[in-house]
């Protein structure tokens, strides 16, 4: 078996585990709406309107947007399209499907990336909202195994590319001050004048 084979087979194993040990009408339509406000980073750029809305947060809200762009251009435009992964329910077409089939490819799941780069970042920036904002990027990624529409390894790898989407975003806007810039930081603003 070669390692491809082997990794299949585990994530068949995860996925089989949770439609045996979990699956319920009540968590059916629980994480049917997890995976529905991550569509598309729905939740996240909803998220993100409102922090650019007001100065202290409009930093993180920049930030977060150029976190998953970058995640979506990588994962969505790149990664997708070059492995081509089949979806589960593709793979096994027997599985029955809760929430509408995606007509996407499966990996990397861009549920976890989109997810994970915005909370990465609102964790990264203020933790009394980002400890929050991790559990319901977690619980969106957990809905797209739950729902059987990504691989395991789908899901882990989204996480690793929205978590290194963050670091590199946050690392350059440190880097560049353009944190201070755009939450018209006071203290940045008179330490310019001075110079």
């Amino acid at each position: 078996m070669d390692f491809f084979s082997a990794v299949e087979s585990m994530d068949f194993a995860i996925l089989d585990f949770i439609q045996n040990t979990l699956r319920c009408v009540f968590l059916d339509y629980v994480m049917a709406f997890f995976s529905y406000i991550g569509e598309a980073g729905g939740v996240w750029i909803i998220a993100c309107v409102i922090m650019i809305c007001f100065r202290k947060t409009r930093a993180t809200g920049v930030m977060v947007l150029c976190a998953m762009l970058a995640g979506f251009l990588i994962g969505e435009i790149g990664l997708k399209n070059i492995i081509g992964r089949p979806r589960p329910f593709v793979v096994n077409p027997s599985a029955e499907l809760f929430i509408a089939p995606p007509d996407s490819y499966s990996f990397p799941s861009g549920h976890s990336c989109s997810s994970f780069a915005a909370a990465t970042v609102i964790f990264l920036r203020d933790k009394k909202f980002g400890v929050p904002a991790l559990v319901l990027a977690f619980l969106i990624a957990f809905s797209r195994l739950y729902n059987y529409v990504h691989f395991p390894s789908d899901v882990l790898c989204g996480i690793i590319l929205g978590i290194i989407c963050a670091a590199v975003t946050f690392a350059v806007f440190k880097k560049t001050k353009l944190d201070k810039k755009l939450s018209g930081d006071l203290k940045y603003k008179k330490a310019d004048n001075i110079d």
